[in-house]
């Protein structure tokens, strides 16, 4: 029989005296309800030594959780592996990582941690100002990843008009967001862009769109000012607000009320922790380490110290409402752990372009190509102009000078015709890296 949320899984916004023995709690409950069932952690914890006193014994006392561990297991014992708390026909909802790197991992959940995500998602709208007066505009493909599948069932529950967006071209989105006076629209912030650039092709005057709020996800640019600045330019009058989570983990982060560019992690719903990826020790306040995560509510198929492989630097920003978290991260989720790469001596990643080309209006579509052969790695950065664009021997100028101001690196430049380069709803792959 499954165990129904505790009154601590309900409690949100704790101050900074109480989360620590509010997650201890919860971690010691969360233990009880999946040992000695899920045979994946049973395992895992077997010899480990949990009669610990406080959080941070108890934490040092549990070994990391890797996402090459989970997919080798299901490997082992497919479909769904043995990080299972409870019998298949407790298992509601089935989801599947999106394989931006790696192998898939396909996702359990029950009807009570279903719920718990759910709730997540209603704590990133509340924090949004979404009420239910707002209409929302789902432009998302429905596919099996989590992604806004949670987003659309929170604010049904909330009671927002939920308008699905799935299976249709742009411009048909378009009309859907016009037609209906769309007022919130979730997508990622690259799809974000290419609304509002088919927009202007096609003749949408976006300054007559009821959209006030864009809520986007999947992708780093939502936390960088540059990619920030350009959606709302494409859509006068709008706020872009950051919001991140994982299949895997579900609904992290919200986006500060009071500050742009913030992420704020669910203390109550999750224990955070930002590491050194090379020694696995925890990094100062200010420095930048990979996201680790504990799901404190998610019991059928729970994540126990789980390497996101997100790079964040977390800050300490107060603010004056009590019911914000303290665990900011300043420019939300600035990389992948996986794709930062030595070029030249140089240690780049995805964000440090997407900050500097983001500033181009000139530029419609872009991509980095990476070539790696005898421990030596190659760099180029593929551009599309726009169709109008004039002079742009001094744009390829312009670009490597900010980037070699940046990143100390001279980046090649190459142009590449109108419509050349891939277009994307979801998560962008702008980062491509051939090995050789």
């Amino acid at each position: 029989m499954m165990n129904k949320m505790t009154t601590l899984d309900k409690k949100e916004g704790s101050s900074s005296s109480n989360i620590e023995s509010l997650q201890f709690q919860s971690l010691k409950n969360l233990l009880e309800k999946i040992l000695p069932d899920n045979l994946f952690y049973s395992q895992k914890l077997a010899g480990s030594d949990l009669n610990q006193s406080n959080l941070d014994q108890l934490m040092k006392n549990i070994p990391l959780t890797t996402k090459g561990e989970l997919v080798e297991n299901q490997q082992k014992y497919p479909p769904y592996g043995t990080n299972l708390t409870y019998p298949i026909a407790e298992y509601v909802h089935y989801h599947q990582t999106s394989a931006s790197s790696g192998r898939p991992m396909r996702w359990l959940d029950t009807a009570n941690d279903w719920s718990w995500i759910i709730e997540n998602w209603k704590r990133v709208f509340d924090k949004a100002g979404i009420d239910k007066r707002d209409r929302i505009f789902f432009a998302f493909s429905f596919g099996p990843f989590l992604g806004f599948w949670s987003a659309f069932y929170a604010a049904q529950s909330c009671g927002f008009l939920s308008i699905p967006g799935g299976g249709m071209s742009t411009v048909t989105r378009l009309h859907m967001i016009f037609e209906n006076e769309t007022t919130t629209l979730c997508c990622t912030p690259t799809y974000a862009i290419r609304l509002g650039e088919v927009a202007a092709l096609e003749n949408f005057n976006l300054e007559e769109s009821k959209i006030r709020t864009i809520i986007v996800a999947g992708e780093p640019g939502g936390s960088i000012r540059a990619t920030r600045d350009k959606i709302k330019k494409l859509w006068p009058g709008s706020s872009v607000v950051d919001h991140h989570g994982m299949t895997e983990v579900g609904p992290v982060s919200y986006q500060c009320p009071f500050h742009e560019g913030i992420l704020r992690v669910m203390e109550s719903r999750y224990i955070a922790e930002v590491i050194d990826p090379a020694t696995h020790r925890k990094v100062d306040i200010g420095n930048i380490g990979e996201l680790v995560l504990t799901t404190l509510g998610r019991t059928g198929s729970p994540l126990l110290r789980y390497r996101t492989g997100d790079l964040v630097k977390r800050v300490y920003i107060p603010v004056p409402d009590k019911d914000i978290d303290d665990f900011a991260l300043e420019g939300g989720i600035l990389g992948r752990a996986d794709d930062s790469v030595s070029v030249k001596g140089v240690n780049v990643y995805p964000g440090a372009f997407e900050k500097i080309l983001r500033k181009f209006d000139e530029i419609v579509e872009y991509r980095v190509c990476l070539t790696s052969k005898d421990q030596q790695t190659d760099i180029e950065l593929q551009i599309e102009p726009g169709v109008k664009q004039k002079n742009i021997d001094i744009l390829v100028d312009q670009i490597q000078k900010q980037l070699n101001a940046a990143l100390s690196l001279r980046v090649p430049v190459s142009i590449m015709k109108p419509g050349q380069l891939p277009r994307f709803e979801m998560k962008a792959k702008r980062w491509v890296h051939e090995k050789k």
